[in-house]
Order: structure tokens, then sequence, then C-alpha cells
């Protein structure tokens, strides 16, 4: 769509004037019809999902006959075992653990529900029915009767093959493990590895959902600790904070390169779930050191700057002070968050279990995938991104126009009235097109960059096509750097139009231009503060990921447990920025309002700026340490096209 942004012009060909609060008007409406549109698509699949998928197969396991176990089942047609009542039958048995064979594409296997997994081995059938009748756990098909297991002449086919080993409850798919080695190590070669990918990730989501869920609370606990510290920051807290990232980071590689040897020295190591795991850690351990070493790197030269840095700190915070909830801000963000995105997973595991009940030899059912799945897939994995970065725009957004409303007011003895509810009204009434607009830009940057990384590692695993996987190395590198840079750039178009009132592509033009022509006024000072509030988010992920391996490293073998971690260092880091980035976003709406500032006003007595002496003496001494000339007098900071705030005549 294109940018225009003509209306607002004074002339033809004169330079557009700068109106904070003064004029507003609904931008970029039609970017919210469209936004509109989409959810039509994603409420769609979501309905979808709940009529065609069958999450309960995956939490709490199936039989061969199409039951799911612990729940009451409606009878398949052409499968006359189906249809019962397994409320009280939870777990999953297969009759032939220790005999696990492959026929054709199919792994040949009758799975039962029991109420109770057989914990000591059964040497005879006379032992299968006294365990039938003490327990109330039939292992045989459902169709004889305990009474016949030992007089019954199929009995031999309808029973577990004997001996039938001990076995165990384990919480991937309620299955029963059997404990003796021989037996376990078939079993679990056999079975884990003819699960689908899918299946495995889910389930490993699934299997280990406590561990995720308190793993989100941990990330909640340290995102609330760190935005607190920076509340009331100090050069003490300052740097205890960077001895406490350094340590973690230290410790986080440490352990991860640990766990490498372990896996690398574990002779055990036959399924597929746990080469999958030892490849992920090791990826983990190569990116964390990196990363680790490039910020120690940048600990080391900014070393000189942390007085500086409480400085700025102290400055953001007085601005905060003027409008205090604030720092509350984050909390419906994350509570909104956390909905959609527990709302987001449900249609995922309802998606990825959607399938067509189809009758087998001996009345057994099997599940084909429907069709067209995986497109629903891609369809609401952009949901996820285009939704999640709507709602942190619109704190974004909130945020800026509270603090505009608070640098912008002559008065510093009467404050404006419930500034945070008079941005959020401008927000939703005016703005929320140019927030959805800003927000679609991320999606379209990191899709195609999945995409690329996935056909980098394709080409990896098929050990070919070098020079493509450079090129796609190097896609990688580009497409993080404009994602990079979009985030800047949003996030300034967001503050110049709750300043301006203008459309997206106007507010991201007058923001790169204002901030271009003010630069040496603005050099490195920015950094200082987005450094601190980066290694912040950083301490938050790291320490949620040490104890994500520390609890996931319990159940290698039964849990593809890498992508939970993956979304558990997600999760950590998107609560970390929706805490944290009330700093940054203060941080960097106060700098373009000091740009407006020098741009509309010259400091005089017609013509004095908003901001305090305090943030004005703050930037000049910010310039002198970086060795960039002061300018002279009282008008040094003035620029010359300068204008008073007046509304604009069309």
């Amino acid at each position: 769509m294109p940018c225009s942004g003509a209306e607002y012009l004074v002339s033809a060909g004169a330079p557009r004037e700068w109106r904070p609060q003064i004029y507003r008007k609904r931008t970029d409406t039609a970017w919210l019809f469209l936004f509109f549109l989409f959810w039509t698509g994603l409420v769609f699949i979501m309905g979808y999902s709940v009529v065609a998928g069958a999450a309960g197969r995956l939490i709490f396991g199936y039989d061969s006959f199409g039951n799911v176990c612990g729940k009451k089942n409606s009878p398949v047609e052409g499968a006359p075992l189906s249809g019962q009542d397994m409320t009280l039958k939870k777990h999953v048995f297969f009759m032939n653990s220790c005999n696990l064979e492959v026929k054709g594409v199919r792994l040949d296997r009758t799975a039962l529900c029991v109420s109770s997994c057989p914990e000591e081995q059964l040497d005879s059938l006379e032992e299968v029915q006294l365990f039938a009748n003490t327990s109330g756990s039939f292992l045989c098909v459902y169709s004889l009767n305990s009474f016949n297991y030992t007089h019954s002449p199929k009995a031999d086919s309808l029973c577990p093959r004997l001996p039938v080993p001990p076995s165990k409850s384990f919480p991937l798919f309620n299955r029963c493990i059997p404990q003796t080695p021989e037996c376990y190590s078939l079993f679990a070669s056999v079975l884990i590895n003819d699960v689908d990918t899918l299946h495995r990730i889910l389930s490993g989501i699934m299997s280990g959902r406590d561990t995720v869920l308190g793993l989100c609370v941990l990330a909640l606990a340290l995102s609330l600790a760190v935005m607190f510290t920076f509340r009331f920051i100090t050069t003490l807290l300052v740097h205890i904070f960077i001895s406490l990232i350094i340590l973690g980071l230290s410790f986080v590689c440490g352990v991860l390169w640990w766990l490498y040897y372990d896996y690398t020295n574990d002779l055990s190591i036959e399924l597929d779930t746990e080469r999958e795991n030892m490849k992920c850690v090791l990826g983990f351990a190569v990116v964390s050191t990196g990363i680790t070493a490039v910020l120690l790197v940048l600990i080391f030269v900014l070393r000189k700057r942390i007085k500086l840095t409480v400085e700025l700190f102290q400055i953001t915070n007085k601005a905060i002070s003027s409008a205090p909830f604030l720092l509350f801000q984050p909390l419906w963000t994350f509570t909104i968050l956390i909905f959609f995105w527990v709302l987001w997973v449900a249609v995922l595991l309802s998606l990825g279990t959607a399938g067509t009940a189809q009758v087998m030899e001996g009345g057994q059912v099997e599940y084909k995938p429907l069709s067209g799945i995986r497109y629903m897939w891609w369809y609401h994995l952009i949901g996820l991104f285009w939704t999640s970065e709507f709602i942190l725009a619109c704190q974004q957004m909130t945020i800026a126009g509270a603090v505009v409303t608070c640098y912008f007011n002559r008065s510093q003895n009467d404050p404006p009235d419930r500034p945070i509810l008079s941005s959020l009204s401008i927000l939703f009434f005016y703005h929320q097109g140019t927030v959805v607009k800003g927000s679609f830009l991320i999606p379209v940057v990191r899709i195609p960059r999945i995409i690329v990384m996935y056909m980098h590692n394709a080409l990896k695993e098929q050990q070919r096509g070098a020079l493509l996987r450079y090129l796609f190395r190097c896609c990688c590198g580009c497409f993080w750097c404009l994602d990079k840079y979009l985030l800047h750039l949003n996030q300034n178009a967001y503050t110049t139009t709750a300043i301006n009132g203008t459309d997206f592509c106007t507010s991201a033009k007058d923001a790169v231009k204002i901030l271009s022509k003010n630069s040496s006024h603005l050099k490195s000072i920015n950094c200082f503060g987005d450094f601190i509030i980066f290694l912040g988010k950083v301490l938050v992920v790291c320490f949620t990921v040490f104890g994500g391996l520390m609890a996931f490293n319990y159940n290698r073998a039964f849990q593809v447990w890498a992508v939970p971690l993956l979304l558990v260092a997600f999760f950590a880091y998107l609560v970390a920025h929706s805490f944290l980035s009330v700093f940054e976003t203060v941080l960097h709406a106060l700098f373009l309002c000091f740009t407006v500032d020098l741009e509309t006003n010259d400091g005089s007595s017609e013509k004095p700026y908003f901001m305090d002496q305090e943030f004005l003496s703050f930037v000049k001494r910010s310039n002198k340490l970086n060795n960039v000339r002061a300018p002279q007098g009282k008008d040094s900071l003035r620029n010359e096209e300068g204008t008073e705030l007046q509304a604009v005549v069309g």
C-alpha cells in the first residue's frame, strides 16, 4: 500500500511541521480491515480443528480399535470393538511389547486400554487371569472374557505373548513401558522411532507440560525481578547485574557442553529422539558460546560507561514516575499473550491429530492425516507471529502515547490526568490500523527466514549443496539484520504517530528524517540503555533455559525436548521483552520527543524547551564522553529550521 503524507504538508514543497497532539484522524484503516479478514480465517481454522481434530488421542493415548483411553468413546463404523467406555482405563498396554514387528510401512502392534500396568512379570495365562481378577486390568483383547483366558483356543492370539514383562506407566501417551532391559531396548527403538515427528514433538510438549508451565512461571518471576531492579537502579546494582549475566552465561555454556559430552559417551543412545536431542544440545552449546563471547566483548568495551547508564535510567525512571502505572502495563499484555498462546497451542494440537478413521483387518482402526492440513499449519504459524507482534505493538504505542502526553506538557506542576487511559483511547479509536501495519512487517521477514533455515538444514542433512548452504546462511543473516532494523523503525514510527497522528509510512519517514538530522546529539546514547535492557532479557532467558535443561534431561529418551525448550526460551524472551520493553519504549520515546523539541524550539523565552535541565545536561555530558565537539552557547542545540508548535492549516 503506498505511503503518502501529502495531506499533512502546509503547502507544496514546504517541510511539514511537527504538531504534538494537535491533529488526529484514523490511520491505515485498510490494514485494520485486512487484519479482520485474516482473523476470520484463523477462526475458521479453530472451528475446523475442533470438529476434525482429536487432541485427546495425543494427550491420553488410544488403543488399536479407535478408543481413546480415559474417555467414553463413540463407535467407529465397521469396528465392533470401538465405542467403549474407557473412563477407568487410562493406560495404553501393548500386547507384544517385546516382539514388535514392522509390516510394510505399518507397525504391527495391538494396543489396549487398561486400568493399570502389570508391575511384575506374568509367566502364564493363569497369572494373566489372576492379574485381571485382582486389579481389574484386562490384558487380552476386549472380545475375550477373563474367565476364558485359560480355556479359549483363541487365547494364544487374543492375549499377550508370554512372558509378559513388568511395565510402568510413563506420561508419553500414557504408555506401559516394559522395564526389563532387553524388552525396553526393542520396544523403544521400534515404537518411539515409528511415531511421526510432529507427534513426537507435540507429545514432548504434553508429557513435559508441568515442567513447561513451571519454567514459564520462572521466566515471569525473573522478568519482574529485573524490571524492579531497573526501576531502582544504582551503580552497585548494575555491577551485580552484569556479574550475574557473566556467571549465568558461563554456567549455561558449561552445562550445555557437559551434556553434549555426556550424550556422546552414552553408548545406549539408539533412539531418534536421543540423537535429535544430542544434535540440539550441540546447537544450543555452539550458539550460547558465540553469544557469550560477543556479550563479554561488549561488556568490556562499555564498562567505563556504567555511571552514564545509571544516569540514563534515572532520567527514564523520572519520566515513568509521571505515569507510574506504566510499570503495570505489561501485565495486561502478558495476560492477553498467555490467553492467545494457550489458544494457539490448543488449535495446533487439534490440527496435529486431525485425521479420518480407517478400519483395517481384524477390526483395528488407524487414523490417516487429512489432506491439506499442513497448509493450515503455515497459516496458523503466520497468525502466531502477526498477532503476537500486534499485541506487543499495542503496548509500545500505549507507552509511547503516555510519554508524549507527559513530555509535551508546559506545566510541570500540573501533570496530565490519566495519560495511559488517554493513550489507550487514542490507540483504539484512531491508530489500530497503524499498529496492524507495523506488526505485519515482522512476520513478513521472519517467515521467509524460517523457510531459508529449514532449507539450509535439509541440505546440511543430505551433505550436499555447499554453495547453496552458504547462500542460505547469508540470507538468514540479512533477514536477521532487517528484522532488527524493522523493530527499531516500528518503535519510532509508533511514537511519531502518537505525536503527529500520521499514518505508519509517513511516521516512519518523519522519524528517520528527524533522527538523522539530530544524530550528533544522540550518538551512542541509546545504545547504553538498549544494551543493558538486552542484558536483562538475556539474564531471564539464560536462567530459564538452564532450569529447562536440568528438568528435561531426566527424560531424555522419551521426549524430543529440544523443541519444548526452544518454545520455553521463546516464551521467556517474549515475557522479558514485554516487561523490560517499558524502559526501552520510554527511552526511545524520550529521545524522539527530545529531537522534536530541538526541531520546534530554541530554548529562548519565546520558545522554551519542553525538556528539563537535567535531561539537557545529560545529553551534553554524553556527547562530551564520546569526543563529540560540544556546541557552544544556549542556542547550540537549536535547529535553524525549527518552528513553534502549532496546528497545520490545510
